[in-house]
Formats: C-alpha cells, sequence, structure tokens
C-alpha cells in the first residue's frame, strides 16, 4: 500500500486554493437505544481543480462522508469550512444556495426526476437559483447537447438508456456551474462503455476546472484521479496522489471553451419576484403532475371537499329560497302595512273581558293621518253559503273600499267595492277562487249571479286571482268578501269591527308610524286596548329566523368540509411520504425550504380548489334537480356570496391542512429524503 501523504504534500495544493477544509470531522447515527458512529475524527483538506476519489469497502463511511462534504448531511461534531465560511454558521436556506450555486451531484441512481422531461430535469437547478426561462432552456440543450443528448431533450427518464439518464444527471450538475462536482458511485449502475464515457466526462470537466469528488469502491476507477483518499471503518488510512494518471479523450473539442461554468455572474437571472414567480410556475406543473400521476387517489381526497361545498351551496340556495318566498307571501299582504286589532295584549289579564272596543271612526281616524295611503277596515265570521242546490260552509269577510289597494290582491273579473258600496250597505260580494270552483265549477262568469249568506242575498260583482299567499288564507275554505258596513248591519249586527289594515307611505319609517298609531289610538281609548302587528317586524323577524336557520345547518354542512379536509391532509402526508426522494433531489439542487413548501400547498390548494369547483357544479345540478320537480313555493335561489365563500373556504382548507405534510416535506433532511424510494 503506498505511504499516505499529507495533504500539503500535494502538487497541486501548492498552486492551488483550499475550497474545502474539514477538521476533527465525526458522524454518529442513533440506532434504537445506542448510537453507531461511522465516521471517526476525519481531517482532509481539498483545493480547487482537483480530481478526487474517495475510495473504500461498503460500509467505509465514504458516502457519509461525500454528504457531509456536499451539506446534504452535517457533521455530528468537527469543523467544516467551505470557501473559508464554517458549515455550522449557515442556516437551511443558506445551505440550499451553497447547493444550487456551487455543487453539483451525479448520484449512482441518477435521482431524475420521472413525470419530466430531460430538459426540464436539466434546468431544475436553474429555476430554483432565478435564471431566466430562455437562458436556462438554452444552457439546457447546449449541455444535453454536449454530452450527446441533443436528440433525447424531450424524453422522459423512463425512454433513456442507463448511460444516457447518468449523462442528464451530469448535464444537471453543470447546469448552475458546478464548481464542486460530487458523484457518488457515478460508474456503478452502467455497463464498461457507458461508464467509460462517464468518466471521460468527468476528466473533461476536471480539466476545464471543475473540482471533482467521486466516491467509488472500484480501484480502477479511483487511478483515473488525481488525489486518492482511502477510508476504512470510517478513518481515513491513506491520502495519496496516483502517480500515473491515465489520459482522457475529451469530448466534443469544439465546445470546450463554451463550456465554462463557473462564472455564475454571467448566468442571466431574474428580478426577486421574478424568481419567485417561476418557482411557483414550478411548483404547480409538479403538483399537476402529481394529481395526474394518481387521478383516483387525487378524486378520492377531493370527495370530501365536493360534499361539503355542495351541501353548503344547496342549503344556503334553499334557504335564500325559502326567505324570499316567504317575503314574497307578506309583500303581497302590502309592502309596508301596520294592522290595528281589537282587544288587549295576549297574556293582559284584561283580555277576559268584551274586546268590542274598535269601531270603523278609529280606523277613519289612523286613515287622515298624513303618512298612511289608505284603510281596510275588516270583521270575520263563518256561515253557510248557498248556490242554488250547492251548500257549503265558507268564511265572510267584510272589507273596506280600499281593501285590494291594502293587501294587493287584484280581480281575475269584475269589480270591487266603491265609497257609495260602504256608505249604502250594499248586498255586492267578491269571492275568491275556492268560492268560485266550489259553487260555480260550470260557470265561466259568475258576475251577476245570487248567492245566499245564511239568509242574506248577495250579488257577485267580482272574482278574486288565484291567490297561494299563506299569510293571507289558512285553509281553503271558499270565502266571500262584502262592505264590513253590510256585514255589520245585516250579518253581525254589531258597531264594531275586528280590525283595521293600514298602508304606509313607502318614505315613512314603519317603526315611526306604528309609534304614531298607537299614540293616536291611546288618545281616542284611554287605554291599550288594541295589538298593532308590523308587517315591517314579520318580515325582519322571519329574515332573521330564516337566516339563523340557514347558518345553523350550513354550520352542520361545514362539518363535511372539515372532514374533507382531514382527507386531504391524510392524502397529503401519504403524498408526501411517496414522494420522499423526489424532495431529497429538489433539496440536492438547491431548493429551498419555502420552495418544498410551495410546491405541496399549491397541490393541496389545488385538490381543494377543484374539489370546491366541482362542489359548486354538483350544487348547481342538486338545485336544478330540485326547482324542476319543486312546487312555486320551494325554489333553490343561489347565491352568489355563498359560492365565493365556498370558494374561499376550500382555499383556506387547502392551506391550514395543506400546511402540516408541506412543513413536514420542507423540514426532511436532504440525505435521508434521497435513501428512500
Amino acid at each position: 500500500m503506498p505511504i499516505p501523504q499529507s495533504s500539503n504534500d500535494n502538487p497541486i495544493a501548492t498552486s492551488s486554493a483550499p475550497i474545502i477544509q474539514i477538521t476533527g470531522i465525526n458522524r454518529v447515527f442513533a440506532a434504537g437505544e445506542q448510537t453507531i458512529q461511522v465516521l471517526h475524527d476525519i481531517n482532509l483538506t481539498i483545493y480547487q481543480g482537483e480530481m478526487v476519489a474517495i475510495i473504500g469497502q461498503s460500509g467505509s463511511g465514504k458516502s457519509t462522508l461525500m454528504n457531509i462534504l456536499g451539506c446534504l448531511d452535517q457533521a455530528s461534531s468537527g469543523e467544516y469550512l467551505i470557501f473559508g465560511t464554517s458549515v455550522k454558521q449557515l442556516a437551511a436556506d443558506e445551505l440550499a444556495k451553497l447547493r444550487r450555486e456551487h455543487f453539483g451531484f451525479i448520484f449512482q441512481r441518477y435521482h431524475l426526476l420521472g413525470d419530466i422531461s430531460a430538459r426540464d430535469n436539466v434546468a431544475v437547478p436553474a429555476v430554483y437559483a432565478g435564471m431566466t426561462n430562455a437562458v436556462r432552456n438554452q444552457r439546457a440543450d447546449k449541455l444535453l447537447r454536449d454530452l450527446g443528448l441533443g436528440d433525447k431533450a424531450d424524453n422522459r427518464p423512463n425512454q433513456l438508456s442507463g448511460g444516457q439518464q447518468q449523462r442528464v444527471s451530469i448535464a444537471r450538475a453543470l447546469m448552475n456551474g458546478g464548481d464542486i462536482i460530487l458523484a457518488d458511485e457515478p460508474t456503478g449502475a452502467l455497463d464498461s462503455k457507458s461508464g467509460d464515457d462517464v468518466m471521460h466526462i468527468l476528466q473533461d470537466l476536471n480539466r476545464q476546472g471543475h473540482t471533482v469528488i467521486m466516491v467509488t469502491h472500484d480501484a480502477s476507477i479511483a487511478k483515473q484521479a488525481q488525489r486518492v483518499i482511502e477510508l476504512k471503518d470510517g478513518r481515513v488510512i491513506a491520502d495519496y496522489q496516483n502517480e500515473t494518471n491515465q489520459s482522457t479523450t475529451v469530448i466534443n473539442k469544439d465546445s470546450n471553451k463554451d463550456l465554462d461554468l463557473n462564472n455564475h455572474d454571467s448566468f442571466s437571472k431574474k428580478s426577486a419576484l421574478g424568481s419567485f414567480f417561476d418557482r411557483l410556475v414550478e411548483a404547480f406543473k409538479m403538483s399537476i403532475l402529481a394529481m395526474r400521476a394518481h387521478k383516483m387517489r387525487t378524486l378520492l381526497t377531493m370527495l370530501g371537499i365536493i360534499i361539503g361545498i355542495a351541501s353548503v351551496v344547496s342549503i344556503v340556495g334553499l334557504g335564500q329560497g325559502s326567505q324570499q318566498q316567504i317575503l314574497a307571501n307578506i309583500s303581497a299582504l302590502g309592502t309596508n302595512t301596520i294592522t290595528v286589532i281589537d282587544g288587549y295584549p295576549y297574556g293582559d289579564p284584561r283580555r277576559r273581558y268584551n274586546d268590542d272596543s274598535l269601531t270603523p271612526e278609529d280606523a277613519d281616524a289612523v286613515a287622515a293621518q298624513p303618512y298612511i295611503i289608505s284603510v281596510s277596515p275588516q270583521l270575520d265570521t263563518n256561515a253557510s253559503v248557498r248556490y242554488r242546490n250547492i251548500e257549503e260552509a265558507s268564511s265572510i269577510s267584510g272589507v273596506g273600499k280600499d281593501y285590494l289597494h291594502v293587501t294587493g290582491e287584484t280581480l281575475a273579473m269584475g269589480q270591487g267595492f266603491e265609497a257609495q258600496s260602504i256608505e249604502r250597505r250594499v248586498q255586492d260580494i267578491i269571492i275568491n277562487q275556492d268560492a268560485k270552483e266550489t259553487f260555480f265549477a260550470d260557470i265561466d262568469n259568475p258576475i251577476g249571479e245570487v248567492m245566499l249568506i245564511g239568509s242574506v242575498p248577495g250579488r257577485v260583482i267580482g272574482v278574486l286571482e288565484p291567490n297561494d299567499n299563506t299569510f293571507s288564507r289558512a285553509s281553503d275554505t271558499p270565502t266571500l268578501y262584502m262592505p264590513y258596513t253590510t256585514m255589520m248591519s245585516r250579518i253581525q249586527g254589531t258597531a264594531h269591527i275586528e280590525r283595521f289594515v293600514a298602508l304606509i307611505n313607502d318614505d315613512i319609517s314603519s317603526s315611526a308610524a306604528e309609534s304614531a298609531i298607537s299614540e293616536l289610538m291611546m288618545s281616542r281609548h284611554g287605554t291599550d286596548d288594541f295589538r298593532i302587528q308590523n308587517s315591517d317586524s314579520i318580515r325582519q323577524t322571519i329574515e332573521s329566523t330564516t337566516t339563523t336557520m340557514t347558518l345553523l345547518i350550513s354550520s352542520i354542512a361545514i362539518i363535511s368540509l372539515v372532514v374533507g379536509g382531514i382527507g386531504v391532509m391524510n392524502i397529503m402526508l401519504v403524498s408526501v411520504s411517496e414522494r420522499t426522494n423526489e424532495i431529497g433531489v429538489r433539496m440536492a439542487v438547491g431548493a429551498r425550504q419555502s420552495d418544498i413548501m410551495q410546491q405541496f400547498l399549491i397541490e393541496a390548494v389545488l385538490v381543494c380548489v377543484l374539489g370546491g369547483g366541482l362542489g359548486v357544479l354538483m350544487a348547481f345540478m342538486i338545485g336544478e334537480g330540485i326547482n324542476s320537480i319543486g312546487s312555486d313555493n320551494f325554489k333553490v335561489i343561489y347565491s352568489p356570496t355563498s359560492i365565493i365563500a365556498a370558494f374561499v373556504c376550500s382555499t383556506l382548507i387547502g392551506v391550514v391542512f395543506g400546511f402540516l405534510p408541506a412543513r413536514n416535506a420542507a423540514r426532511l433532511n436532504p440525505v435521508d429524503a434521497l435513501a428512500r424510494d
């Protein structure tokens, strides 16, 4: 065995600057409750322009030493200086910058990204370095041509032979300059011919000024290096110069002068913002490729989000539809009405006494107020109504001349009551559609027909339009309307009315009008023997109630979104585990922790946003189905706010539940990540 030489005796060392200096390096690994020491007190100095071979048997620690030299791993103790700077002082992103700008890695198993082309594999380090697109692609194509792969730039790794894949790996190592080339068993997985070609390339790169450090167990490979460092059981047992180096054939001689990759300042780089955007696009592209590679898993991951978003949008749509229908029914009673009802308030013990205190004069007094548009007194009873041989129990309502105006109902045929009808107590009647269908099913136009209300005859002068408003009627009972004065004198024999409805000017606040009417009635009656019902208060109550119910049910639906988010997190954790090797490769070529986190966060957000879009589409389908089979009282009305909120919610779920897997990926140790397949 040759006598080990001090690195200071190295003839190259006397004329070159040291770039790597390690002193007292030890590496200890935990093995359960015990520890295993792989490296023992390693001291080395490597100079610029050297070609060094680290040899030793399996388990001697040579790969561990190379990982420490390449900043993929850290020593347990000792000092490592790179370009005069202690590695211990460098943060994770600073180490990534070092790997990105000064190191180039050539792995025995190539470690190419299988979903992208050879060109894109070569260009990955330049993406993280911020190189412009044009320069990046130009350099990648140039390197592939120089290495004899110009016609393979668009091929994926599985379309290349082992030797070609190793050449792609070499091109990737040189993409950002590769001041220091670290090659781990560069010929170990190749046939003899391909192995010789790779060694020729490494020797050629060394002659161009690259420092080449390669790990090998093959003595014939080590002989081609200028310097050999031999390890045994984690210790340096020899460090010597090769006396005879085999000459190497320079490949692509005509382009050697162009293959000057040491000057990093000559690279055309983007601005910080442009570089960030470029890395974002790269992460987006890789996320799309990962989702396409696992379509079924991606779909199952989306399923919880799809169901949750569809539930939220559908429920909010149902709530909106129900609310608008109810409010439309209230509007049919009068857009801004106040009803004054005879009798003490509910719960008042005075209600056991006679409540007959409301009179038509009270209605007239309210009608005279400037904020009132019109008023309709009203009283109701039930009676047996007969037309020819048809007799049916019906509801009879005495109303004022402005009843139709106040309630918003319309006539299908005939006419309404006039002021003279009220004054003269005429025995005219208006019937609703139920009464028409009950008594005049065989008559198209019942105008002028005479009906008996008990023993009082009445002539039909009008027929109301169909009214499905549940607030204006409680059942399908036939209903007849007559002047309230006629009903008071000829049917009930009373001087009192049960209530009157006042239509308020839209320019007046309903609450202010309610207070004014209450004060007027108190001044007339001297007591609060009346109740006031404000349609606007009903509207507000219903709006509040339906909104609360919608929020309550939506909150239940959001639970499915949370469950879906947990599913996203679990699948992303699996994805991180499956793609650990890819993460290691990206870290080895200079990806920052933020770049790794960004990639997996984007994937999680994409899954959730796409799931949210499909969920909204499903909600539209559900809504259309309900609208097509439902009645007019049951509609789904889509809310743009709920749809936007659904997308925002799905995005937040992607960020929140994707953060933990992304953080785990970003915190992986590069050497541990590379060791997994």
